[in-house]
């Protein structure tokens, strides 16, 4: 059995996920037995020919590209991932614009797990591309969380809305991390059902983070001394449709964990917001329109 399955998904930025390949095989030594699947989540053929070139030529044994005939999303694509991943104890779900700064950082992550009986899941703390501090924890998305604004509960429930803009320094319970870097034990990962496909993009960290605190009451912790930079999201291009995926699943999380009134509270919530901001900018319209429908899932980017 493996120590740990380490999944980069790929979508048309093969020259990143090329370079997280290198960047874990370069920083782990033999002290951890891994694997590294990279799922590639229906790029264009001219980005995938190149990563299967660029990974073909490292020669390694522990390395697989598996290519999606879809784009199955943040969620479905790292489940697929999962399926073809050997036996393990851990996975790690690592994003393909990282790249590592701590050396062993897998190693670490494995040696605090299983030192700490509570822990669900775990992350190294995330630099930018210049190494400096970047905000790696958030507070569960809630009704609340929506409408009050984090620094306001920060300032009110300190204890229980940590600050994320602190730079902590000893590992810390957090609600949950981002999810450019998760690592999870495999019997836990399962047992909670992976992750919620319906999730295309979005709040699957927040949502993966809830259950295993809900039905393991096992907790997410942030591993400060351990480091990895995340040059945030390039694989996708903020525009109106991400906007409107963003609250679509939003909205699907807040009916899952909370129920209908939360939901229709904060539905609510967003169709008089949206409504006045489309008014000075228009193109906030169609954002208006499917959230006085509900936001329903079939409006996903997923379902195109």
């Amino acid at each position: 059995m493996l120590d740990v399955s380490c999944i980069i998904i790929n979508y048309n930025t093969s020259k990143y996920t090329f370079e997280a390949v290198v960047s874990l095989l370069d920083t782990h030594n033999n002290t951890i037995k891994f694997e590294i699947i990279v799922v590639d989540n229906a790029s264009k053929e001219e980005d995938y020919i190149s990563l299967k070139s660029s990974l073909k030529k490292l020669n390694k044994n522990n390395l697989q590209l598996i290519r999606s005939t879809i784009n199955t999303g943040f969620g479905g694509g790292n489940m697929l991932g999962v399926a073809h991943a050997s036996p393990t104890k851990y996975y790690a779900f690592i994003n393909n614009d990282t790249l590592q700064v701590s050396d062993n950082c897998l190693k670490h992550l494995k040696d605090f797990m299983e030192t700490e009986p509570d822990a669900g899941l775990c992350s190294p703390q995330m630099l930018d591309e210049h190494k400096n501090f970047r905000v790696t924890i958030d507070h569960f998305s809630s009704l609340q969380r929506e409408i009050l604004r984090r620094p306001l509960l920060e300032t009110l429930f300190p204890k229980t809305y940590l600050n994320r803009k602190i730079e902590y320094t000893e590992p810390t319970k957090v609600h949950y991390v981002q999810g450019s870097f998760m690592f999870i034990g495999s019997s836990d990962f399962h047992e909670i059902g992976g992750f919620d496909t319906n999730l295309f993009l979005f709040y699957e960290e927040s949502d993966i983070s809830r259950r295993l605190l809900k039905q393991k009451h096992k907790y997410t912790y942030l591993i400060p001394s351990l480091k990895y930079i995340h040059y945030k999201s390039a694989s996708i291009k903020k525009n109106i449709e991400i906007k409107i995926e963003q609250k679509i699943s939003l909205l699907y999380y807040t009916k899952k964990h909370y129920g209908w009134w939360h939901w229709k509270i904060l539905n609510l919530y967003y169709i008089i917001r949206y409504f006045f901001t489309s008014i000075f900018k228009p193109k906030y319209w169609k954002l208006f329109i499917i959230l006085l429908s509900g936001a329903p899932l079939s409006k996903s980017l997923k379902e195109k």
